[in-house]
Formats: structure tokens, C-alpha cells, sequence
């Protein structure tokens, strides 16, 4: 029998988020095993045949919003996943530049339930595997991911970005990225793709300078093994 205490696909929108922030024990547990999994029983870690993902302390909105709007206007389909909203929870998925209705985010949902099955999920990755669900059901060109938190251990870093992007670099989550500059630099390198266009903006800061270059080495490293 069904747990009643799961939403259904025709669930409002609200029910569906109250429970999924409640599902996991920690509202941060990065790694990728956990959404690998799930992704993989769903088809959806190529979502698009190209994709962009933006990692940086600062400017990944922006630079996502620029990107959508270049390529929608040059004539591809895209989809793009940020986070937060900010006052809606369909601002986080937008489709050719516009939010898709509630009933496709619980449709989503109810998609990744069924395949999840034992596996607890974040709040971030359920919803980081609703986005990828729903553009693989858009017939896309593109998809532009934004990083959460940090790169390499984000729920986003489980697709293979076919161009990555490093937009800035700064102390921000210590706790989770480590203590300076070159630490945090290098986990955000962690986005970077073996064999695949690296982007990481010209600072004047050392740090950010040698982090970007910690995670093109591992890169580079993976690729040779």
C-alpha cells in the first residue's frame, strides 16, 4: 500500500516541498553517490546534448541568465536549473526563459519517488533531479546548470558539463570549502571536465589563480588514467 504520508503527482506543489524537507536528515550532506544513483536508475545524467555548468562564489545567476539569453536568441532550445528562488519555487527551472507550471515540478517529483526507493535525498538533490528530469522531457539543445554549493560534491557536478565555467572566488562557506581561497578554488575546480572547455575569470588573487589550476591538474590527471 501506498505511505500516505508521501505526496502524489497531483499534489499541490506545497506538500510536495514540506515533505521534501523533511525527507533527509541533514538539510547539507554533499556527495554524489547518493543522486548518482538515482539519476542513473532514471535516465537523466545526459539531459541535453550540450551543458553548461557555473560554479563561482558570485555572478553564476547573472552569468546563466546571460548565456540563456544568447543562445535563445542564436535559436536553441535551453533550460536552465538555478538556486534560490526567490519568491517561487518554478523560478528554479525555467524552459525557453519561463517557469514551467506547478503540476510539471510534482509530476517530477513523483517520478524521482518511484525510483529512489530506499535512497534519502537532500532537499537541493531531489530538486536538482527533478531539473534534469524535466529537460530530458523537453527535447533540448542546451542545459545551463548553476552549482549550489561549491562544484566538485554538488549535486549538479553529476552531469558531465561539456563546457564549465569559474565565474569568481571568494571566502565564502569555509566550513564546507575549507579556509582560503586556493581550498575553495579547488573544490569549485571540481566541476572541470576530463577533456572538455575550462572557463575560470582572470582575478588578481594568487589563490584563485592556483586553486582554478589544482582542479585543471586533477582533471587532467583523471583523463590520463
Amino acid at each position: 500500500m501506498k505511505n500516505k504520508s508521501i505526496p502524489q503527482a497531483a499534489s499541490p506543489l506545497a506538500s510536495w516541498l514540506s515533505y521534501l524537507e523533511n525527507l533527509h536528515s541533514k538539510s547539507i550532506d554533499l556527495g554524489l553517490e547518493r543522486v548518482s544513483q538515482v539519476a542513473e536508475r532514471l535516465g537523466i545524467l545526459k539531459p541535453a546534448p550540450f551543458v553548461f555548468t557555473v560554479a563561482g562564489t558570485n555572478g553564476k545567476g547573472t552569468t546563466c541568465q546571460t548565456l540563456e539569453s544568447v543562445l535563445i536568441a542564436a535559436g536553441y532550445r535551453v533550460g536552465v536549473y538555478s538556486s534560490p528562488h526567490l519568491v517561487r519555487y518554478t523560478e528554479r527551472v525555467r524552459v525557453q526563459g519561463e517557469e514551467l507550471a506547478e503540476s510539471a515540478h510534482t509530476t517530477s517529483f513523483a517520478e524521482i519517488e518511484a525510483a529512489r526507493g530506499d535512497i534519502s535525498l537532500t532537499y537541493f538533490e531531489y530538486g536538482t533531479l527533478s531539473a534534469l528530469w524535466l529537460f530530458k522531457q523537453a527535447n533540448l539543445d542546451v542545459v545551463i546548470l548553476e552549482v549550489g554549493l561549491g562544484g566538485r560534491l554538488d549535486a549538479t557536478n553529476i552531469v558531465d558539463a561539456d563546457v564549465s565555467v569559474i565565474t569568481s572566488i571568494a571566502l565564502d562557506h569555509t566550513d564546507w570549502l575549507g579556509p582560503d581561497r586556493e581550498s575553495i578554488g579547488r573544490e569549485k575546480a571540481g566541476i572541470f571536465s576530463c577533456g572538455k572547455t575550462r572557463c575560470c575569470r582572470r582575478t588578481g588573487n594568487a589563490g584563485d589563480y592556483r586553486g582554478c589550476r589544482a582542479g585543471d591538474r586533477r582533471a587532467t590527471a583523471a583523463s590520463r588514467r
